[in-house]
């Protein structure tokens, strides 16, 4: 399990590389400057907010921390579909493994959220359940 979470990590923090990377390439115009901005936050915030989640107080701390990192993972998929609409970064086809990555990470984390849940609602279940 542990490996798990640190590779999970580790894709986080290689993908916010990425999204550095990209937005280093983002022309210098007004909005280049503006995308590049919302999307290097947006982009880079998922890994410390899993890294967060790790050391998460509560269950429920948990699931908020996983939510938090995959609202920002949603955002930075819409800036990356504006970036290939409006033809920032040509060719436009260097986004898809970024778009790509980007995809199999929310699809992670809703997992995660989903299993966290059902945890938490079996432990609950247990609980009421067990003698005192």
């Amino acid at each position: 399990m542990k490996d798990r979470e640190f590779d999970l990590e580790e894709r986080l923090i290689d993908f916010a590389v990425r999204i550095i990377k990209l937005t280093e390439a983002l022309p210098h115009a007004l909005s280049g400057n503006h995308i590049r901005g919302q999307i290097l936050r947006s982009g880079t915030a998922p890994a410390p907010n899993y890294g967060e989640a790790q050391s998460a107080e509560s269950r429920g701390d948990f699931v908020h921390k996983i939510k938090i990192a995959l609202k920002e993972l949603r955002e930075t998929k819409v800036w990356l579909r504006m970036i290939g609409k409006a033809a920032l970064i040509e060719p436009v086809s260097k986004l898809d493994p970024l778009i790509k990555e980007n995809d199999e990470l929310i699809s992670i984390l809703v997992a995660s959220v989903k299993t966290a849940k059902k945890n938490k609602t079996r432990l609950s279940a247990k609980e009421t359940h067990e003698p005192q």
